[in-house]
């Protein structure tokens, strides 16, 4: 996971997504470093447009602040996440094989 967040962070500082970038931002962070990961998050993100894939994922919607006193509580509908959660997870995985 840290690679995809390496590959991330270097995206948003729009710096180049490639293999040195990747392993120096997870050197970084104190991780080891697997190149083989490495060489393969960076091949399977060589023709994916970042900016389209993160408006693509699925966003979690956080829960709303407690009530605040003397006000009455709605009972709230839970939201069902997990197709849109299982997607996302075979997309990751897709990533890694």
């Amino acid at each position: 996971m840290e690679y995809v967040y390496a590959a991330l962070l270097l995206h948003k500082l729009q710096k180049e997504v490639n293999e040195a970038n990747v392993s120096s931002v997870v050197k970084a962070s104190g991780a080891n470093v697997n190149d083989a990961q490495v060489k393969a998050l960076v091949a399977a993100l060589a023709d994916v447009n970042i900016d389209e894939a993160i408006k693509a994922a699925p966003v979690t919607i956080a829960a709303a602040p407690a009530a605040a006193a003397g006000e009455s509580k709605k009972e709230e509908k839970p939201v069902d996440t997990s197709k849109s959660e299982e997607a996302a997870m075979e997309g990751l995985s897709s990533l890694f094989g």
